[in-house]
Order: C-alpha cells, then structure tokens, then sequence
C-alpha cells in the first residue's frame, strides 16, 4: 500500500520531469526574475528574460533529475543533494545563456564588458538566493502530497478491514440464526411423527422443497424482499398444515416495495417467533397478518398475531429477534429500526422500518 501511495504521490519517468505544474512554477519565477533583472540593465528585457529562463529550467531539470537518480542512496539525503546540484548547475547555465544570447563580445567596449560581468554575476547570485528556496517549497508541497494520499490510503484501507469485520459478523450472526430455525422446524416435523398424523408426510415434503430453497439463500448477505416474502408464505403453508385448525395467515404487499433488498431471514425470524411464541402456546391458536407498506422513502413491514401476547409469553421471545436486531445495526447502521407492540385484546405486533433505496 506504501508503494502504491508512493508512486501515485511521485510519479515516475519524464511525467516527473517536465510535469506542467512545475514547467508553469519555472515560466513565472523565472520570467519575474527576468523581469526585475531588466530593470537595471542596458540589454534588451527580451534578452534578460531569456537568460533567466534558460537557468530557470536548468535549475527545474537537475531538480527532476536527481530527484529520480540515483535509486538508492545511503548516506547523503536526496533533498540534500538536489539543492547542491541546483548551486551547482546555475552558474554553468548562466554561462550557457551568455553564451547563446551575445554576439561580437569582442567588439564591446571595456564598460560594456563589464555591465555584462555584473549583469552575468547578479544572474547568479540571484539565481542561486531565489532556486533552492523554490526546490525546497516544492519538496515540502510533495511530502505534503504524499502524507495526504498516504493517509488517505491508510484510511481506505481501515475502512475496508472494517467492512470485512462487519461481514464476518453479519455471517456468524447468520450463522446463529440458521440452526435455530431448522432446529425449531425439525421440531415440528417431528411433532407430527410422533402424534402419528397423516399429514406428517405431506408436511415432510413441503418441507423438503422449502429448505431447498431457502437454504442457499441463508448465506447471501443481501436478498430481495419478494424472494424473502416467498420463503415466508412457504414457512407458513408447512406451519398450516401441522395446526390448519389453529392457524390462518394473510400477507398484503405494496408492489413498490418487492424490490426492496434486505438481509435473508429477516422477515422470516419475525413471523418465526409469532409462531413460536404467540400462536403455539395459545390454546385456541390465532392469526398472523403481515403487512408491506412503502411511506415516501421508508418501508414498514409489520408481522401482527393474535396469539399470547407479550406477557402471557413464558419464554419471552427467544434469541431470533436480538439477533435480527444486530443483523439489522450491522446491515443499516442507525437507519433501521425494530419495534414491538402491544395489540388489543391480545397478540404483538412486529414493526420493522426500513430505508427505501435511493
């Protein structure tokens, strides 16, 4: 991960070397020192300007270049030895810009010669005053730059070891609710064995064609809400058929809501406990009504029973819902929320809230 930070902050070959912020950086000082150089001086601003910029880019280039070479160094720091290089290639440079920019040097007189003297002098004391201030800006400006990436590197990758954290979570929270269902189902299978019923076969076989299809879909950590609604109304069909006289179910659904993705067994663990724990202990059995609503950018999914009730529930609710809870924070963060209520005369009701995708 350094690496790559490194090399997206640094990048490599002639892109670092005549990249167009530092082309632009090198235009405008060397110009602004061309210019102030001019002010003072008999030749020509076109000439002063030009000479400047000819170090200017002297001085950009022994920046690029030692910058990249060598590859390793041990004992003398990189910046250090840019900024040596920088002093040392500015009077050279200057000597190449007099070089191309004068012409009949033997026919100039003795103050002419001398005022170019200067003027080459002042060229490179200046150059060597400004340069090395600016090379230093520009190491600072990239150690910023690759702190900033580096941390933002740091950052995305914390946040991805959290996000598989919260997947393995999810997964063992999963995990959890599976044998309990099948357990609880198993159960009931089991029940009708023993009272020797005839539907016991017929029960077996919904059964059987059920977990076919719910058990692959035990292990997505997405589903859609019509595919979890199927699996429902198929949990209730097995439930009928042990108690069809204790036992009535009905699901209302918005259409807008189908397409709705949500953890698998989400529905599934609410309608689980009001049979559990509301419908099988009642004597006289009851009725479950689940009810899909979409309200502007919210989904309300309520699993209503007329069975004991909360109160009259010996074993209170099991593990199911505090589970489905954390399955829920883990899934949504704070967007989700699920409430249990009270239903007159007897019964609860599950109210589960959840975002509609944007």
């Amino acid at each position: 991960m350094t690496s790559v930070a490194a090399s997206s902050a640094v990048p490599r070959g002639l892109s670092r070397l005549f990249g167009l912020q530092r082309i632009r950086v090198t235009l405008i000082a060397a110009g602004l020192l061309g210019l102030l150089l001019s002010l003072p001086s008999e030749t020509a601003t076109y000439v002063v300007v030009l000479r400047a910029l000819i170090v200017g880019f002297a001085a950009m280039l022994m920046f690029g270049v030692f910058e990249q070479w060598p590859r390793t160094l041990r004992r003398v720091p990189r910046s250090v030895l840019q900024l040596i290089a920088i002093v040392v290639v500015i009077p050279l440079a200057a000597m190449l810009a007099y070089t191309l920019t004068t012409h009949d040097y033997e026919q100039f007189t003795d103050d002419q010669k001398r005022a170019m003297a200067a003027g080459f002098g002042m060229l490179v004391f200046t150059g060597i005053l400004f340069a090395p201030w600016i090379a230093v800006g520009a190491m600072l400006k990239q150690r910023d730059t690759f702190a900033r990436e580096q941390a933002l590197a740091f950052e995305l990758e914390r946040s991805q070891l959290e996000r598989s954290a919260l997947d393995a979570r999810l997964r063992l929270l999963q995990a959890q609710v599976e044998p309990h269902f099948l357990f609880n189902t198993l159960a009931n299978v089991q029940a009708l064995v023993d009272a020797g019923s005839p539907q016991a076969s017929r029960v077996l076989a919904s059964l059987i064609a059920y977990l076919r299809a719910a058990v692959p879909r035990m292990h997505e950590s997405s589903t859609r809400l019509d595919q979890e609604l199927r699996l429902v109304r198929a949990y209730l069909d097995v439930m009928q058929m042990r108690m069809p006289d204790r036992l009535q179910f009905s699901l209302r659904v918005d259409p807008a809501a189908q397409a709705l993705p949500c953890p698998p067994m989400t529905v599934l663990t609410l309608v689980e406990n009001a049979v559990r724990h509301g419908i099988d202990p009642s004597e006289d059995g009851g009725r479950i009504d689940i009810d899909v609503m979409v309200r502007g950018e919210r989904c309300i999914i309520r699993v209503s029973d007329t069975g004991v009730g909360l109160q009259a529930s010996s074993d209170g609710l099991g593990t199911g819902l505090s589970t489905l809870r954390e399955r829920l924070r883990l899934a949504y963060g704070g967007s989700a929320q699920l409430r249990l209520l009270e239903v007159e005369p007897r019964g609860v009701c599950a109210e589960l809230d959840l975002p509609m995708p944007s």
